[in-house]
């Protein structure tokens, strides 16, 4: 018999060994236009920035993501005031 993976208000519990070695791929178990759909994110409508790598400090990555959600938008935005204020100088 089966153990269900839910209790009876829904919640998911915790998923034991026995669990994990019965999970089948998701080939096995959705229909293709599904799997296509999972883990796909849509189209960028404005592809406007470029995945990179930085360094920065930890008192800089602390503050930013104090602020919550977004800390990395917010440090795009505090560059670019940065080279706003800074382009006048040439």
């Amino acid at each position: 018999m089966k153990t269900r993976l839910t209790n009876k208000d829904g919640e998911v519990r915790e998923l034991t060994d026995q669990d994990v070695k019965q999970m089948r791929p998701m080939s096995e178990v959705l229909p293709a236009n599904l799997q296509r759909a999972i883990g796909q994110r849509g189209r960028q409508q404005a592809p406007t920035k470029v995945k990179t790598s930085i360094r920065l400090s930890p008192e800089v990555i602390e503050h930013f993501k104090a602020q919550g959600e977004g800390w990395q938008r917010r440090i795009d935005q505090a560059l670019k005031a940065y080279i706003q204020e800074h382009s006048h100088s040439r």
